[in-house]
């Protein structure tokens, strides 16, 4: 017993310091202008990124994307995606005052969601990781929908309570956490619990760009990948819509365009096709988005098997 709470003592320890560094670098950061802090950032992920292994990742996704670029292009597109996460690391750390600038989000073809306001009913949004995805949801909580959003667990709880805080004004309607974190294994929890949200109405934004070791293979630049279907799933079983979101950068500066498209929801007598379909239709987005901004977009991610 004393050896366990031992292990326990310090695997808090271990937590509450790594929380102090994160709120150490977090002060430091907001002490630069928006823009500058970026900036610098940027810098500092494209020289530490060429040097990380998952460079080779990057580079070697980008050759199976686009073979028909040399490996000059590749790197230089590799390399600015790098800058691009810099940037967004001090922007997600300044979400706050991002919000309080509205004169840096602009949304395209998202005035729709304005006009369903009072009607909108259950919806899902699935964006990527492209441009800076955390302000995705600006045009749906702007309709004053209180929209909510499924992310990925952090293992330190004080690290985990605080970047859910810190999403507060993007997700007025909550956070489903997703993954394991520290003593705790809630993913089929968290799975009823989004679906029943959803069926009662919820309006429920997440990430779907990510390899999926039970997903469904679809295409994607030309090669089976395997991609969430949950999005697919909740909207077929419970009649919800699926939104398609982007954002992305407008010159080297924390502004942005948010663009935002309604996909078709086909409802045959055969789900599984249904499902295959619309998780196809998605990635089809995707890449679509990505082939015009590749160097916004996240290629040291896994997308292949």
């Amino acid at each position: 017993m004393a050896k366990s709470a031992d292990i326990s003592f310090l695997l808090d320890l271990r937590y509450r310091l790594e929380y102090l560094g994160l709120r150490t670098l977090v002060g430091i950061v907001r002490l630069f202008p928006i823009d500058l802090g970026g900036s610098i950032s940027a810098k500092i992920w494209r020289f530490l990124g060429a040097r990380n292994r998952r460079h080779k990742r990057a580079l070697a996704n980008l050759e199976r994307a686009f073979p028909d670029k040399t490996p000059e292009e590749r790197e230089r597109i590799a390399l600015a995606a790098w800058e691009n996460l810099g940037r967004v690391m001090v922007e997600t750390m300044n979400i706050d005052r991002i919000l309080k600038e509205p004169g840096r989000l602009h949304t395209t073809n998202g005035h729709w969601i304005t006009r369903y306001k009072e009607k909108m009913g259950p919806v899902l949004i699935v964006t990527m990781h492209m441009g800076n995805w955390e302000l995705g949801m600006w045009p749906v909580m702007l309709a004053g929908v209180r929209p909510a959003g499924v992310y990925r667990q952090v293992k330190n709880p004080y690290v985990d309570r605080y970047l859910r805080a810190q999403r507060e004004g993007l997700y007025p309607g909550g956070l489903f956490g997703r993954g394991r974190a520290a003593g705790q294994d809630d993913t089929q929890k968290t799975a009823r619990l989004i679906m029943d949200y959803v069926r009662q109405g919820g309006r429920l934004g997440f990430i779907s760009d990510l390899y999926d070791a039970h997903g469904v293979a679809v295409p994607f630049f030309g090669y089976p990948a395997k991609s969430m279907p949950i999005a697919a799933m909740i909207a077929r079983r419970v009649g919800a819509r699926i939104w398609i979101g982007r954002c992305i950068r407008i010159g080297n500066r924390a502004c942005f365009d948010i663009n935002v498209n309604e996909l078709r929801i086909p409802r045959t007598s055969n789900q599984a096709e249904d499902i295959r379909s619309i998780t196809a239709a998605i990635q089809r987005h995707f890449e679509t988005w990505i082939r015009e901004t590749p160097e916004q977009f996240m290629w040291s991610n896994r997308r292949w098997s």
